[in-house]
């Protein structure tokens, strides 16, 4: 028996708790990433952690991409400067998801191995249990499967914004686009059940939830699992049914697969959203025959008349690769003729990068870097001037703005708030002196009064509108607000742009991408 003498605890030590340990979610990539990001979130938070408001965390997950050529450069960089701060935080644990851990597998263990965990675009739901195996045996763990584990919309959710949520209805692509490494990484598609899509919809409204994106990598060649070709647009008409859901959106269509149908039930389901992100890639039908894109410029240009023949108000964006191998100045130019006869809202353009394990990675006449890079700057030229001209039209136009808790980067200055039209345009407005100031979630209807190549601005003037209409939205904002003591709660209650909580949805870019981006 030890001699030593017991000495009671003093009372400060029995009512200190321990601290709970907290976790930070870096997101890189789609709008599937930032939903599996959710996932972990609400994995994490289900194992007893908290997130992280400022502080050093003591659990840094990387949810990664692999679609751009930088990627892996982005992903070290961000390991690097890491390294020295866990060396000198022992308990900190950094875990590396998505889609560059499912295709780099051990790499990414023998280039950084201070990494604790390393999971696949398959086994989401594992990431807790390989944490905890990784603090018990102080020895990192590596698991990557090559099927689906479970469905991520099974695993608990930490969603970024209380007013709206992404729903997916599926995981994984049949196509074989040959810049595409997502199919060997994300697997064949799978299909959820529509009742259970639907549930989850019903349960994120019952939340406060007014606004939904549903997410597919083809979100319109849903039901192929189970043989229903006309799943997509049924699934959007059930959505039609459903109280209180009031936006309903989608990403991404492919346009080999978009049938009429969809269109007819965008057009006769009122709370579908009159726009459409619909991937051109290249306007040369002879680059899209090389890049295994089963559609030509006609089909396309005939499904964007289809549409707005429908739907007249629709805003269409678009995905655009530039420079991808062999494609010559002719082709370049019917890209330009294409875009100009499609009249996007806005694109995604990007320039072509080789990404190993892809079939364009082994053709021949890839194209010098000074020439894609002029060819890109031509399209963005091109595509900024549409947008200015297409905003131009907006202009006088009485517009409903879901509000949201990110404001503009001038919102200091110009005092406005910001927001997100039924075309999902970025409108930018001023509340009139003695009107009751909007929450996020919160709808109002404003005119617009001048239009810029990438926003809009309402501001009060003669003529101008204002109207505010409070929502079970709001409401929720208020409650998430008052649960977590971040600002007073109630009426004139708007988040700003240091607000923690994000719009949970997609957002149209306010310049054309990058390729470094």
């Amino acid at each position: 028996m030890s001699n030593d003498v017991f000495q009671a605890p003093s009372i400060t030590q029995l009512s200190a708790a321990p601290a709970q340990r907290t976790y930070q979610v870096r997101t890189y990539g789609c709008q599937m990433n930032v939903h599996d990001s959710e996932r972990m979130a609400g994995l994490l938070e289900s194992s007893g952690l908290v997130k992280a408001e400022g502080e050093l965390a003591d659990v840094v997950v990387f949810n990664t991409c692999a679609v751009r050529e930088n990627a892996d450069n982005k992903l070290y960089g961000n390991l690097g400067m890491l390294a020295s701060v866990k060396e000198a935080n022992p308990g900190m644990q950094i875990a590396v998801g998505g889609c560059l851990a499912q295709k780099d597998r051990d790499t990414i263990l023998k280039r950084a191995p201070w990494v604790d965990v390393v999971f696949g675009t398959h086994n989401v739901g594992s990431l807790p249990t390989l944490l905890e195996r990784a603090r018990h045996n102080q020895d990192a763990q590596w698991e990557i499967l090559e099927s689906l584990e479970v469905f991520p919309s099974t695993l608990p959710t930490k969603r970024d914004s209380v007013y709206s949520g992404w729903v997916s209805i599926s995981v994984g692509c049949n196509n074989t686009c040959t810049f595409c490494i997502v199919p060997s990484l994300r697997g064949k598609e799978k299909d959820r059940r529509p009742g259970d899509i639907l549930a989850e919809i019903q349960a994120l409204v019952d939340d406060g939830a007014i606004e939904v994106t549903l997410l597919g990598q083809n979100v319109n060649s849903y039901g192929v699992e189970f043989g229903d070709r006309q799943a997509f647009s049924k699934l959007l008409r059930a959505c039609g049914e459903i109280q209180g859901l009031e936006r309903v959106r989608f990403t991404s269509p492919h346009p080999a697969a978009f049938t009429d149908d969809v269109i007819e039930a965008m057009a006769e389901t009122p709370n579908v959203m009159p726009q459409l992100h619909m991937p051109l890639q290249s306007g040369s039908d002879k680059v899209l025959k090389e890049m295994r894109r089963s559609y030509r410029s006609s089909k396309f240009l005939g499904i964007l008349d289809k549409v707005r023949e429908r739907i007249p108000e629709a805003a269409i964006s678009t995905d655009i690769i530039v420079g991808f191998p062999g494609e010559t100045e002719e082709d370049f130019q019917a890209t330009l003729d294409v875009v100009e006869r499609s009249r996007f809202a806005t694109a995604f353009t990007f320039q072509y990068s080789k990404r190993p394990g892809t079939p364009a990675a082994e053709l021949p006449d890839q194209l010098p870097k000074a020439v894609v890079q002029e060819r890109f700057e031509r399209l963005t030229a091109l595509q900024d001037r549409i947008s200015a001209e297409e905003n131009a039209k907006q202009l006088g136009r009485e517009v409903e703005v879901l509000v949201t808790a990110e404001s503009g980067k001038k919102a200091a200055e110009t005092h406005r708030l910001s927001g997100r039209s039924k075309d999902s345009r970025l409108v930018h407005f001023t509340v009139p002196e003695g009107a009751e100031t909007p929450r996020p979630g919160d709808l109002v209807t404003v005119t617009i009064t001048e239009a810029a190549g990438f926003h809009l601005v309402a501001d009060p003037g003669p003529g101008s509108v204002y109207r505010l209409r409070r929502s079970r939205a709001g409401d929720a904002w208020d409650r998430s607000q008052a649960e977590s003591c971040a600002v007073p709660s109630g009426p004139g209650a708007v988040g700003t742009a240091s607000s923690t909580v994000s719009l949970g949805m997609p957002t149209l870019p306010i310049r054309s991408a990058l390729s470094a981006q």
